[in-house]
């Protein structure tokens, strides 16, 4: 080909489409940037396949982890699931394994995510409203009865309070008689992400990324099957941020528990094989594809030459995606159910590893059973009958995905820079940095969607005036929080109340010495000390974060 003529030729035939009637619409992506109206060879600039993309399975990953992908193991298809007491959440699980879902994924109340027992003053009115109320290994008892923790994966959405639903989860494993090496699954416990977008944080950051640094210390020598850390872009991205934003934050605060495991001493490939990540799908069908395959292959770079790991599966950027809350409307809620498989769809094209999909009626109330399966069944029809696990990266080698590919990594590697100029992360986070770009690229997709330049239908176009919601909404009545309440006072008085005093002054001390509190925390677990008791403790010795007021 003549790159002179092509050139050329390209600049006139835009020129002529360009001047054609259009759509009142805005043509850039979800995330702001100019989509051109067509791509060709020479948007990918200096491009060469064995080095930007290579083989599936082979160094960096831009095509995808594994060798056969989905024709050797599917994603695991987990649905968030969490609500009212345990007993009820337990039902919801056994309920989900019947219907087809490989994985479960736990949600716990705010009071549980704050580090709250369930008769805490700040707990009130909130008991088993939004995910399932945990106060004490007895709560984690109830939530996997007759579960075998040994056979099922487990995720668990918990942040601040993670080395404490951790312990209780350990302690159930105990009673099954399930040996520990043989548990898998994962936890959020992504804190650095907590100051940055999505705000449930309990301690500052120094003390809350030593308690992180603690938990995959812990996990790679007696748990080493599971994913002691799952960093996540998700809660970025509902935040407002932009794809690249997502992309660059996420890796960032990865990096910064890579970087801090190093510190205590650990080799890289001592632990990273086991950290895993969490995505946001959201509707920009291209750019979510672009942004999974930009994701995997800066982590291994990053991996192999800054980090210097030699073990293959330390390159690896294995993770989760959940589909696009933010995405999801009240108005005309069955149109979700049409946004959340493309959004899924988006994941799987992808090459995620673990994959949970939406319900119609998220925007409205904790989903409803029907709601929960045509969510999974959208998982499954992807699966079987779309025909898109047959051939890995089916989008590879495209003009347009390439150039996303490449222009979202150029961004990531942007924002790095900018990261690293300020001190890091954590100095990044106290400064506000992170906090304003979202900020200010949530008011740029606002001000599109209210001036009609961006259409969301059923909410500023499409609308029907009179719109009467005829789906089920799951209700959870206030009986909840009292059994929860009950519960916990029958507890308090049925255990050894002078144990459960030893062991909290021996977290403390452990705490003040800069010990692992992994052990500790697990001991004060067994003997039922509460969730909130163990925190208050903590927080006697790391004290309570505030966040600055960025304007």
């Amino acid at each position: 080909m003549d790159n002179k003529n092509f050139l050329e030729k390209k600049q006139q035939w835009k020129k002529e489409a360009e001047a054609q009637p259009t759509i009142p619409i805005t043509f850039n992506s979800i995330s702001g940037n100019k989509v051109e109206i067509i791509y060709t060879p020479d948007d990918l600039g200096d491009f060469d396949y064995e080095r930007d993309l290579g083989f599936p399975g082979e160094y960096p990953f831009t095509r995808g982890i594994h060798k056969n992908m989905y024709r050797g193991k599917l994603w695991t298809m987990r649905q968030f699931a969490g609500f009212g007491t345990p007993e009820d959440t337990n039902k919801r699980f056994k309920y989900l394994l019947e219907h087809g879902q490989t994985g479960l994924s736990v949600a716990f109340d705010l009071p549980t995510l704050m580090g709250w027992d369930a008769d805490a003053p700040m707990s009130e009115g909130e008991v088993g409203i939004c995910g399932v109320s945990v106060s004490s290994l007895a709560d984690m008892e109830k939530l996997f009865d007759g579960i075998p923790l040994g056979e099922v994966s487990t995720s668990m959405t918990i942040n601040s309070p993670a080395a404490m639903i951790f312990a209780f989860y350990l302690a159930v494993a105990e009673k099954q008689g399930v040996d520990f090496k043989k548990l898998r699954g994962t936890l959020q416990n992504d804190i650095l992400k907590e100051y940055i977008a999505q705000k449930e944080y309990i301690f500052p950051p120094r003390p809350s990324m030593k308690i992180i640094v603690d938990m995959i210390e812990y996990c790679s020598k007696e748990v080493p099957q599971w994913n002691p850390v799952s960093i996540s872009g998700y809660h970025i991205r509902e935040a407002g941020s932009t794809a690249a934003q997502e992309l660059a934050f996420t890796l960032a605060d990865g990096f910064a528990y890579i970087e801090a495991c190093i510190e205590r001493g650990m080799d890289v490939d001592e632990f990273a094989p086991r950290l895993s990540f969490f995505f946001n799908s959201h509707l920009d069908f291209f750019e979510e594809i672009a942004k999974f395959r930009a994701a995997r292959r800066i982590y291994a770079r990053r991996m192999k030459e800054v980090y210097k790991a030699k073990n293959p599966r330390s390159w690896w950027l294995r993770f989760h995606t959940q589909t696009a809350g933010c995405s999801l409307t009240a108005q005309q809620p069955e149109n979700n159910i049409v946004r959340t498989a493309f959004e899924a769809l988006a994941a799987v094209l992808g090459g995620t590893q673990s994959l949970h999909t939406n319900s119609m009626d998220e925007t409205l109330a904790l989903p409803s059973e029907k709601a929960v399966k045509i969510a999974l069944r959208t998982q499954q029809i992807i699966a079987y009958e779309t025909g898109v696990i047959n051939t890995i990266d089916p989008l590879g080698g495209s003009y347009y995905i390439e150039a996303l590919t490449n222009r979202l990594e150029q961004e990531a590697n942007e924002y790095f820079k900018k990261i690293d100029e300020l001190g890091g992360v954590i100095p990044a986070i106290e400064m506000g940095f992170f906090q304003k770009e979202i900020a200010n690229a949530a008011y740029r997709y606002q001000k599109e969607i209210e001036e009609k330049q961006r259409i969301i239908v059923g909410v500023n176009e499409f609308v029907e005036k009179e719109e009467k919601i005829e789906i089920p909404i799951l209700y959870i009545p206030p009986e909840v929080e009292i059994k929860q309440r009950e519960a916990l006072a029958k507890l308090r008085n049925e255990r050894n109340n002078q144990i459960v005093k030893e062991k909290l002054a021996a977290l403390h001390q452990a705490a003040i010495d800069e010990k692992n509190l992994m052990p500790y925390v697990l001991d004060c677990a067994r003997n039922y000390v509460t969730l909130g008791e163990m925190v208050d403790e903590l927080k006697k010795v790391y004290g309570v974060y505030e966040e600055s007021i960025v304007f």
